[in-house]
């Protein structure tokens, strides 16, 4: 494919509680055995392409983990290439380290790629989809930029604080950027996803450092909505957004249910991630597990209902854990009892016999915490 793929953070409205102290969302843990940006990653280098920019806002340590140098993605070393950048000044204000900025300071790169086009897109959307469909429906419509959104009747809960689309009924041009306000339940919510030539990416990032100092992408992508031909393109089938916590149990228990699984989990369309050599999970004698996704690694000898359980996490004996996130590494001593939990890295529950939320304000344990 001759589109550069560039893999932008999220903005300011992505907060995923307590998680994201210790990460970016791109880097979280996500059912079971991926991290959230896995997806994004692997719609690109499935889709063919071998140039990959991610972009990180902060706290890159664990991006520069997980993906290495992308051989796990498929990603030809000897054509291709990824690449993690980020800003490498301090900025006065956290308000100053947008899009915008990170792109300008890493212009060279994007200017030296041979490809006539750029896929831009964050990670915080999770679907599976085929670039290729969508860049030649883009070339043929000789549209200036192709935005992708998707259509829901769930707007009042869902993709709250989102990018909402107003289309041309007939050649759905985009008319209006406006904000999910969780007003009405029907809305066209953007992927903050956009198909365009690199050459008019490059002067719309130039003109938006030119027009304010705070401005994102987005930002001038709006302001030029009369100027441009814009057009969407709607994605069917699971998408999820992962902009908090609520968001990221909420959509990590929809994806237990096979049918729903099975629209982002497609047996053509591999997702990559970093691998893991530990062995299979182990069941011991007496337990139950029913409901969950378990990764590899696991020891359960205690109750399991409605769970996703890491890699290498242990359930104690006489323990019951019920429609519960646990990362991996997490243990889970003998009799304790967690209901709407979220588990980070390495957690070790022990002392406390019982941790209770909701589906809309699941409990969070700190990473590494000893409870």
């Amino acid at each position: 494919m001759d589109a550069l793929g560039i893999i932008n953070f999220e903005d300011t409205t992505a907060t995923v509680d307590g998680l994201g102290n210790h990460r970016p969302i791109p880097a979280i843990a996500f059912m079971g055995r991926y991290r959230i940006i896995d997806f994004i990653l692997s719609n690109m280098t499935n889709s063919g392409i071998d140039n990959v920019q991610v972009y990180a806002k902060e706290k890159p340590r664990n991006l520069f983990e997980h993906l290495g140098n992308g051989s796990h993605y498929n990603i030809n070393s000897k054509r291709g290439k990824l690449r993690i950048l980020y800003g490498e000044k301090n900025f006065a204000s956290p308000v100053y380290n947008h899009d915008i900025a990170n792109f300008m300071l890493n212009m060279q790169y994007i200017e030296e790629d041979h490809n006539p086009y750029v896929i831009v897109a964050p990670s915080y959307f999770v679907y599976s989809l085929d670039f290729n469909p969508v860049l030649e429906a883009h070339k043929e419509s000789k549209a200036d930029v192709t935005m992708l959104y998707t259509s829901t009747n769930e707007a009042k809960e869902k993709f709250l604080a989102c990018d909402t689309v107003t289309l041309e009924k007939e050649t759905k041009r985009v008319t209006w950027l406006g904000k999910n306000r969780g007003n009405t339940k029907s809305k066209n919510i953007s992927l903050e996803a956009y198909i365009m030539s690199k050459k008019l990416f490059v002067d719309l990032v130039k003109k938006a450092a030119e027009t304010s100092s705070l401005y994102w992408f987005k930002d001038i992508l709006k302001d030029s909505i009369d100027e441009l031909d814009v057009r969407g393109y709607a994605i069917r089938g699971y998408v999820g957004c992962i902009s908090s916590l609520k968001d990221y149990y909420q959509e990590q228990m929809k994806l237990r249910e096979r049918d729903v699984a099975e629209s982002l989990f497609k047996q053509d369309w591999p997702i990559y991630t970093q691998t893991n050599d530990s062995a299979p999970s182990k069941y011991a004698s007496g337990c139950k597990v029913t409901g969950s996704v378990i990764a590899n690694g696991a020891h359960i000898e205690g109750t399991v209902k409605n769970c996703i359980i890491s890699r290498n996490v242990t359930i104690s004996k006489g323990a019951i854990v019920k429609d519960s996130i646990i990362l991996p590494g997490a243990f889970i001593g003998e009799n304790a009892k967690l209901d709407h939990v979220v588990v980070d890295k390495y957690a070790i529950i022990h002392h406390v016999k019982e941790l209770k939320g909701t589906d809309d304000n699941p409990v969070y344990v700190e990473r590494r915490d000893r409870i």
